[in-house]
């Protein structure tokens, strides 16, 4: 109880130890507003939200700045990147009440994990590390990450499952993106495609497979078709990832220009409920107007 009591002694004089130490007055502000809303006579919305109830408003957040910025929407960017920075200042706020940790314990480890990360920038021990091009840059980072991650573990008991190197790359992100960064873990260790085209051929061997699980009897277990199909798209995001792409962003940018063809064939029709009285070659027609409209653009006049 006491720890409690520290911790929200802490955070109650939280704004003026940031004020002192150099902090923007709206940022210190922002976290006085926050701790206000969740203190006994605030609002009983935000008092009554946990870790558990927040958590999804972050990822919805986060894909908002995303398309702020797709669209380079610079003004509704700022105002997305605040309410990100809200998360951000609401888990901080529960976790201080809690006596976790508070929002000045954060900026703290992150100040010193970015010092530590790049020693190419800060010296260690009087010395620059070396890293000449954003390569080493990467390959230092991983390195220090894994020498904390080494280094926290130390002296804790045997988990009763052995320990993975895949451990690492968290279950709760996108699945493109934990896709992506598996097929990364495990190419470290020469577990990986040698070239694209071996990716070509396991992705028609993935499709092959799907095919032959919709083609047994009408029985066959759903689990079966979506592990196949699972499959598919794995090998599809480590293509992507063999080409330097980035498989959520390519998906997005895709569903973008879905999203802008479509329009235009609605327009086109007269409305959503016009294009189904028309029959598929009519809808095609229309589609491969929108879309011949669309390639006609310049990449950079387009929305």
């Amino acid at each position: 109880m006491a720890e409690v009591e520290t911790a929200q002694l802490r955070q109650a004089d939280l704004p003026r130890r940031l004020a002192e130490a150099g902090a923007a007055e709206p940022l210190a502000e922002a976290i006085s507003i926050m701790a206000r809303l969740r203190a006994s006579g605030g609002c009983p919305w935000d008092r009554e939200q946990t870790f558990d109830t927040i958590k999804r408003y972050t990822l919805e957040e986060t894909y908002e700045v995303f398309d702020a910025i797709e669209r380079r929407a610079w003004a509704e960017l700022k105002d997305e990147l605040g309410d990100l920075l809200l998360q951000v200042l609401f888990y901080a706020q529960m976790a201080s009440e809690a006596g976790y940790f508070d929002i000045g314990d954060v900026a703290a480890n992150l100040n010193a994990k970015l010092v530590r990360r790049h020693p190419h920038v800060f010296p260690v021990e009087g010395r620059l590390a070396d890293a000449t091009d954003p390569e080493a840059v990467l390959r230092n980072w991983e390195q220090i990450k894994q020498g904390e991650k080494l280094a926290a573990t130390a002296g804790k008991k045997t988990a009763s499952v052995a320990a993975s190197a895949m451990d690492a790359i968290p279950r709760s992100m996108p699945a493109t993106m934990e896709a992506r960064k598996l097929g990364s873990k495990a190419a470290k260790v020469g577990f990986d495609w040698t070239d694209v085209e071996g990716l070509f051929e396991k992705l028609q061997e993935e499709i092959a497979e799907l095919k032959a699980e919709l083609n047994k009897p009408a029985e066959a277990e759903q689990s079966r078709v979506e592990e196949e199909l699972g499959d598919l798209l794995f090998t599809a995001v480590n293509l992507a990832r063999h080409l330097k792409a980035d498989a959520e962003l390519a998906l997005r940018e895709a569903n973008a220009k879905f999203r802008a063809r479509f329009r235009a064939m609605e327009a086109s029709a007269g409305g959503f409920d016009a294009l189904a009285s028309l029959t598929p070659a009519e809808l095609d027609a229309l589609w491969n107007r929108a879309k011949r409209a669309d390639e006609a653009v310049p990449d950079g006049l387009k929305p």
